[in-house]
């Protein structure tokens, strides 16, 4: 896709994102799977700070009513400055990362055909252990697989979305 952007005649600042899901080979424990959804984006303009990439993310996390986030730097080969983002879990009584984030790096950017000026901010996000946070769940297993509490899933409401 940022190649596809590079190619274009005149630069249009684009936003892209999708929910995929993604396998690990992860020991499974009360906040790791395996398997888990991850929502990715990016956003492609003019002159994209650092915070711009925070003000970002924390105004997706408010949307499910997660204001309470921390950023620690990080390394990621095809970002920087890179950021691990956590919130915190109160029923496990700690900080839960729930995702990676970063400023892709020039060098990466100008090969695919993007003007220097152009930057990038990109993140992926769990989905899991957001909605354990939102919902004061302690086991991320409660929410996938055989394990299961059905009549949980009965008995809570749909996720909204806070305006």
């Amino acid at each position: 896709m940022l190649y596809h952007l590079g190619q274009q005649k005149t630069f249009t600042p684009a936003k892209y994102f999708s929910i995929d899901r993604v396998f690990r080979n992860e020991a499974v424990d009360a906040t790791h799977l395996a398997e888990f959804h991850q929502i990715e984006g990016l956003v492609a303009d003019y002159n994209l700070t650092l915070g711009d990439l925070m003000g970002s993310l924390h105004n997706f996390f408010s949307k499910m009513g997660i204001t309470t986030l921390r950023f620690k730097p990080a390394y990621n080969p095809y970002t920087e400055p890179s950021m691990e983002v956590f919130s915190y879990h109160s029923g496990l009584k700690k900080w839960v990362e729930v995702g990676n984030s970063g400023v892709f790096r020039p060098e990466m950017l100008v090969p695919m055909g993007l003007p220097k000026d152009v930057c990038v901010i990109a993140w992926g996000l769990s989905l899991e252990r957001p909605t354990m946070i939102k919902y004061g769940i302690d086991n991320i297993r409660d929410l996938v697989g055989h394990k299961v509490n059905l009549q949980m899933v009965c008995n809570n409401p749909l996720c909204r979305l806070e305006k």
